[in-house]
């Protein structure tokens, strides 16, 4: 008797509680409304370990003191033009303002920088792009991979109004079949301009492995499919520049 009242109790409990979570499902994850900044540093001749050395020991930490969140650093492969890549994030626009308001005014950025250019100027150019993240990105977060890797920065620029069919078949199926060939999702954004553009990053275990899983991922006949029923109407993307880049040993992702 004691064991048919536990059992009916347990059942009426479970019943109970599946109701409730058909009441009140589970919370999805909370929207990324956060406001990327892809900055581009090309340093003067033979200045970049001086401009890493600077961030590693200085602009990084008064980064994150003016409320910049540090996402990830790296430098290209193949870097002829001396470059530094790297994505900080903010609450909103208004945030990102009042921070480097606050940053190049700061006493001790001041003295880093005069310190670190006292044999020469350092930076020559610097490009930014404002992003927000795409719907379909994994959560932009530190990570460290301890075997070491490579990271892909790719950039489609589509035909004028072909956008939101790129982020779809992203969103439906490229993600998806990337993920089936071994390829390790950094995030994905859209920026504010140009426009027509989708920028992402992507992490393979080396250079050689990425462009293996890219061939794989060509010939995979689930991509054929879900391209060519996406461009029944016109191919999507215009052009599509692949740069592979190794994380700086301050990155948050490595």
């Amino acid at each position: 008797m004691k064991t048919s009242l536990l059992l009916t109790g347990g059942l009426l409990l479970s019943s109970f509680l599946l109701l409730a979570l058909r009441s009140h499902p589970a919370t999805p994850p909370s929207e990324d409304t956060r406001l990327y900044e892809l900055r581009t540093y090309y340093c003067e001749t033979g200045r970049l370990d001086a401009l890493l050395a600077r961030f590693r020991n200085h602009t990084t930490q008064l980064f994150e003191k003016h409320g910049m969140t540090n996402v990830g650093y790296w430098v290209p492969i193949d870097n002829p033009d001396n470059k530094l890549v790297y994505v900080l994030s903010y609450p909103n626009k208004e945030a990102r303002e009042a921070a480097w308001k606050a940053f190049g005014s700061d006493p001790v950025w001041k003295k880093a920088q005069a310190d670190s250019e006292k044999d020469g100027k350092i930076v020559a150019k610097v490009e930014r792009v404002f992003m927000q993240a795409a719907d379909f990105s994994v959560p932009i977060q530190s990570s460290v991979e301890p075997k070491g890797r490579v990271f892909e920065m790719r950039t489609y620029t589509t035909y004028p109004n072909k956008l939101p069919d790129l982020l779809a078949r992203f969103r439906n199926h490229t993600v998806k079949l990337f993920s089936k060939q071994g390829m390790a999702h950094i995030g994905y954004w859209v920026p504010e301009e140009p426009a027509n553009t989708l920028v992402y990053i992507l992490a393979h275990p080396s250079e050689e492995a990425g462009k293996k899983a890219f061939d794989a991922f060509r010939a995979d006949p689930d991509w054929i499919k879900a391209r060519d029923e996406s461009e029944r109407n016109g191919k999507l993307a215009e052009k599509v520049e692949s740069v592979y880049m190794k994380a700086t040993d301050f990155s948050a992702i490595r």
